[in-house]
This record gives structure tokens, C-alpha cells and sequence, in this order.
């Protein structure tokens, strides 16, 4: 039976008073520039955009120690054919999800935090499926955390555009593709009383039925925190992800944050979080401790304002790796 991933211990280093309260680890960045799953281009600068904005140095300067193991190769969309038009491109992308999860999951074997970089939300498929397998090898269970404006569980029957980025947490929970419901033959690579949706706001019909089917109640809406505030959600979701878990993976689709403060998405919804909810909600994780894995998704550099969205996304990933304002 495999050992659980150790936060690997790093030398103790001086850092400026109150930056980092929390130990440091080893994070390992995964870069995924896929765009076959949206019929927006661009997100597959993504990767490239949210490096530039200085995410490794910013890490580092919280006292982590950090290695960037490249990009996940990724066929080249007008080299490839569509393929079925309810699920276009399905094939290429689940062996993208294939070695997404590979690289995963030899992150958590050496002692890294995986921290994914995308790409479109496509990817989270293979992301969390390798998360998921190597706490399976451990008879253990992960729960999933996901922000986003969207609830990306439609499937190829009742997908309106085809577009498989709309698919992934339908495959971790069960639902299919079953080109990524099947990834590591087991499924589904989350329960639905560890799977939580925060912040969306932009459902399909079918995409209501689907999370019933699926059996997911722990659904809150951008009403839900506009109601009760960002604290009262963040505990309560957290609580659930990681009940009877070893911790969950965090999938943060840029589009989550509303689009004045992150205009550069592959699919901006009006009405989102703030750019001070959403920095609370990465503290609120980080307090907590128990992040496996964290991915950021959806950067569209084509589409953005001065590498903005890339900016905000380096900086919600310090927030959730333990800075702190004081």
C-alpha cells in the first residue's frame, strides 16, 4: 500500500514579518495549454500568461519551494478533426486528462502539491482523476472543491454546444463522457457529499436535472453568497468536501471572479465574485489545511487587460498557498 504524500519539510528561511503562517511545501507547477474543449481560443496561453505575472517567484517569496516540471503536451487543434459533434475533440482531450493525471499523480508520489495550470476546465478531468487514484492506492477518498461561474457537469446528451469543457465535473462524478469517466477504470473519482459548486450562476436546464442525478447537495449559488457572506458558504462547503476525505483538490475557474476584476475568461458571466471574496475564500482554504491540489483555469490572455486576469490569478494562488495581509 502506497504512503501518503508528506508535505515535504524545506530549510527554514527568514521572511519579511507575517507574510506566510503556514508551513512550507514543495509545489510542483503542470502547465496544460488546452483549448480544444472551449470554441473560445486563446486559453491556452493560459499556462504561459499566469508564469509571466510571476507565479513562481511569488511562491518562493512565501518561503515554498517550487519547481515547474513544463507543459503537458497538447495536440494542436487545426491538426486534429472535431470528431462528434456533442463531444468535439473528446479523444484528444482525454489523453491530455491521461497525462494530466500521470503528472499528478507523480507529484503527490514525490512529496509535491500539484499545482495545475491551464488550459481550459476540460483538464480538470484528468487533474483530479490523478488526485483521486493516488488516495485510491491508499483506500482513501478526496473531495472537490469548485469555483466557477458555471457547473460544467452537462455530458455529451445534453451538452448545448459540444464543448467538452462543459463536461468535467459531469465525468468526475460519473455522469460520462465515459472517455473521462474511465480514466484509472474507476468512477466516480468523487462522491457527490464531497463534491461542492460555489459561486455559479450561469446553469443550463439540463445541467439542473443533472445534478440531482448525480446526487450533489452541496450546490451554492452566487444568491447563496450574496445571503449569508463568503465566510458562512466557504465553511459549510469545506466541511462537506472533507468529511470522510484525506483533504479535496481546488479547481478555480478564473471566471468565478466577476469580469471587472477578471476581464480575461474564456466564458465571463456578469455578477461573480469580488476580487475581495475571492481572496477570503483562498485564505478561508488555506486556514483550513487541507488542500491536495489546487488548478487555475480559464486565463485568456487574447481576451485580457494587460495580463490582469493572469495578475489576480498569481495572486489568489499566494492567498491559498498562506499569505497573510498581516
Amino acid at each position: 500500500m502506497a504512503k501518503s504524500a508528506p508535505v515535504s519539510p524545506v530549510p527554514a528561511t527568514r521572511q519579511p514579518a507575517g507574510t506566510q503562517a503556514l508551513p512550507a511545501r514543495q509545489i510542483r507547477l503542470i502547465g496544460v495549454p488546452l483549448d480544444m474543449g472551449a470554441s473560445r481560443r486563446g486559453v491556452d496561453m493560459g499556462p504561459s500568461a499566469v508564469r509571466v505575472a510571476g507565479l513562481e517567484a511569488r511562491l518562493k517569496g512565501l518561503g515554498h519551494h517550487v519547481t515547474d516540471s513544463g507543459n503537458i503536451r497538447v495536440d494542436v487543434v487545426e491538426t486534429r478533426a472535431v470528431g462528434s459533434e456533442n463531444a468535439r475533440y473528446l479523444r484528444e482531450i482525454a489523453a491530455t486528462c491521461t497525462h494530466t493525471a500521470e503528472a499528478v499523480v507523480k507529484a503527490l508520489a514525490d512529496g509535491a502539491t500539484p499545482l495545475v495550470l491551464g488550459g481550459d476546465h476540460s483538464l480538470a478531468a484528468g487533474s483530479c482523476s490523478g488526485v483521486a487514484e493516488y488516495y485510491r492506492r491508499q483506500e482513501k477518498k478526496i473531495g472537490l472543491v469548485w469555483l466557477d461561474a458555471h457547473s460544467d457537469i452537462n455530458t455529451p446528451e445534453t451538452s448545448p454546444s459540444g464543448n467538452v469543457h462543459g463536461m468535467p465535473l459531469a465525468a468526475l462524478l460519473g455522469l460520462g463522457p465515459e472517455a473521462l469517466t474511465n480514466i484509472y477504470g474507476f468512477s466516480p473519482k468523487v462522491e457527490p457529499e464531497n463534491a461542492v459548486l460555489i459561486g455559479v450562476r450561469d446553469i443550463d436546464t439540463a445541467e439542473r436535472e443533472n445534478i440531482r442525478r448525480a446526487g450533489m447537495a452541496e450546490v451554492y449559488t452566487m444568491r447563496d453568497i450574496d445571503e449569508r457572506g463568503m465566510r458562512a458558504v466557504m465553511e459549510e462547503a469545506l466541511r462537506a468536501a472533507g468529511r470522510g476525505t484525506a483533504g479535496y483538490h481546488v479547481s478555480l475557474d478564473m471566471d468565478w471572479i466577476d469580469p471587472e476584476d477578471a476581464p480575461g475568461v474564456g466564458t465571463p458571466v456578469r455578477g461573480g465574485a469580488t476580487y475581495r471574496e475571492a481572496h477570503l475564500a483562498m485564505e478561508i482554504i488555506a486556514d483550513h489545511g487541507r488542500m491536495l491540489s489546487f488548478e487555475i483555469v480559464e486565463v485568456n490572455p487574447v481576451i485580457d487587460e494587460h495580463n490582469r486576469t493572469a495578475d489576480l490569478a498569481v495572486e489568489l494562488a499566494c492567498s491559498v498557498f498562506g499569505k497573510k495581509i498581516l
